[in-house]
C-alpha cells in the first residue's frame, strides 16, 4: 500500500474534526438562541466557539506540516503523528466542552504533533535540498 491513501485518510479525518466542531456551534447557536453575527453567549455557547476557533486556528500549522513531512521525511510516522493530532484535537473539544480546565491535555497532544511535523518537514526539506 502507498502512504498517499493513508495520508489522504488522515487529511479527511482532519477536516471531518474540523467540520464537526463547526456543526457543534451551530447546535450550541440554537439551542442557546445566539444569533449571527454574535459570537458570545452563555458559558457553554463560548465553549464550543472556542473549540471551533481554536481547532481552525491549529489544522491550517498542522496541515502543511503534516503533508511537509509525509513529502519529504518519514510518511508512516507523520501519518501516526497525525493520527495523533487528530485524536488530540477530540480530546481538546470533549475537555474543553466539559470545562475549560479539562482542555489541556487535548491541546498538548495536538501541539506536540504538531510541533515534530514540522521538525520532520523543515529537516526533510533541508536534507532534500543538500
Amino acid at each position: 500500500m502507498t502512504i498517499a491513501p493513508l495520508a489522504g485518510l488522515i487529511t479527511l479525518l482532519a477536516v471531518i474534526t474540523f467540520q464537526a466542531t463547526a456543526m457543534q456551534v451551530g447546535r450550541a447557536r440554537m439551542r442557546y438562541g445566539v444569533k449571527p453575527p454574535l459570537m458570545s453567549g452563555p458559558p457553554a455557547f463560548e465553549r464550543a466557539m472556542r473549540v471551533q476557533q481554536n481547532t481552525l486556528e491549529q489544522i491550517v500549522v498542522f496541515l502543511p506540516a503534516f503533508w511537509l513531512a509525509v513529502l519529504f521525511s518519514n510518511a508512516t510516522a507523520a501519518s501516526v503523528l497525525g493520527a495523533v493530532w487528530v485524536l488530540g484535537r477530540v480530546l481538546y473539544a470533549v475537555g474543553y466542552l466539559r470545562a475549560p480546565e479539562q482542555r489541556g491535555l487535548g491541546f498538548a497532544i495536538s501541539f506536540i504533533a504538531t510541533t515534530v511535523l514540522l521538525v520532520m518537514a523543515l529537516v526533510g526539506s533541508v536534507m532534500r535540498l543538500l
